[in-house]
């Protein structure tokens, strides 16, 4: 079971998931460091010096006996932010892989090698030039 097990991870594609996953991650918190650090401060500014993070609809105050309890829709902007970003930046990497692939399929292969040919052929050959050979000397 453990060489099924080391045959199965050792496959191309299995690695190559696991190298996908590993950057998709680290990518995943750039853009959210960037979304968070840079994008959602100037977004604040330009709407009017707020923190949109902090927008929420109170649905009920807190008390001594109860949280607030609120809708945090700040925070869900900027998760769909966060999002839209990525799922942008994938499709924008598969297109341009796709269009390289479609480049390498779109270029015309060489023509193929004529074929050895067969003994039959040769024997047919050297008979024809045997006979041609014959002629010249007669």
């Amino acid at each position: 079971m453990l060489q099924e097990f080391k045959k199965f991870a050792m496959r191309g594609n299995v690695l190559d998931m696991a190298v996908g996953v590993v950057i998709g991650g680290a990518f995943g918190k750039i853009v959210t460091s960037a979304v968070n650090d840079l994008i959602m401060p100037l977004l604040g500014l330009i709407l009017g010096r707020i923190d949109l993070t902090s927008l929420k609809i109170v649905m009920r105050e807190a008390n001594d006996v109860t949280a607030e309890l609120s809708i945090s829709y700040g925070a869900f902007l900027q998760n769909v932010l966060d999002f839209l970003i990525i799922a942008f930046s994938i499709f924008m990497m598969i297109r341009f892989i796709n269009h390289f692939k479609n480049e390498e399929e779109a270029a015309p292969a060489a023509p193929p090698a004529p074929p050895e040919p067969s003994a039959e052929e040769v024997l047919l050959s050297e008979i024809r030039d045997l006979l041609k050979e014959e002629q010249r000397t007669a």
